[in-house]
């Protein structure tokens, strides 16, 4: 898989196929809209959803942490989607997730998802700040635009783009590169997207799944 390196606030930050960023100076994963549990709530409500969300969002975690040796892990927040995230199957699997990686370093900025969900089991161990949380040259935030110095790091939005043709359209996941900021995709399986216009002097980069592409 190929990503594509971007220098931003004096620092290289890697955009990487599996929606999510690589920061090689602290070996840091960067994650947004990870949405454990989206699927249970669904179900919880009668929606015939697929299940298996889980165990592939924390599969895709397993590989990059494997993939990069990253020593920390940062979640741009909902990392829980509902109440329902809270159910016995869910956190068994986050648990055992967690009891195969001790060392690793947690934080999630808590998004607005999380503030319905409530915070994670704290057995995950995982540091809990509210945005903007600061770290570097970096603004840690769930939401983009928030007023605060540093370069912003944020998610929400689930952002793709739109490819078109005389005869068709591609939507992509994408990472929003602007001047005060960057959006993340959705890591999270089962989170949709929401197709983003860029603004003056924003970059698009879309993932396949295998790589990597600036298209504007």
């Amino acid at each position: 898989m190929s990503g594509a390196m971007v220098q931003v606030a004096g620092e290289s930050l890697l955009l990487l196929p599996e929606k999510a960023i690589y920061w090689p100076r602290e070996r840091m994963l960067i994650i947004a809209d990870i949405h454990f549990g989206k699927a249970a709530a669904f179900r919880s409500l009668g929606v015939p959803v697929p299940r298996g969300t889980t165990s592939e969002n924390l599969a895709g975690l397993d590989a990059l942490v494997a993939t990069h040796g990253a020593r920390q892990v940062a979640f741009l927040g909902d990392f829980l989607h509902a109440r329902a995230a809270h159910t016995s199957s869910t956190q068994l699997a986050m648990l055992a997730w967690r009891q195969r990686h001790p060392d690793l370093g947690l934080m999630l900025v808590r998004g607005n998802h999380d503030l319905h969900a409530g915070d994670p089991a704290a057995a995950l161990g995982i540091a809990l700040v509210d945005e903007p949380h600061a770290i570097g040259p970096f603004a840690f935030c769930h939401h983009p635009g928030v007023d605060a110095p540093g370069y912003g790091l944020a998610g929400h939005v689930h952002p793709v783009y739109v490819l078109a043709t005389r005869f068709d359209a591609l939507r992509l996941p994408c990472f929003v590169v602007g001047e005060q900021g960057l959006i993340l995709p959705s890591f999270g399986a089962f989170t949709g997207g929401h197709a983003v216009k860029p603004g003056p002097g924003d970059r698009i980069y879309v993932t396949s799944g295998d790589a990597v592409h600036a298209v504007r």
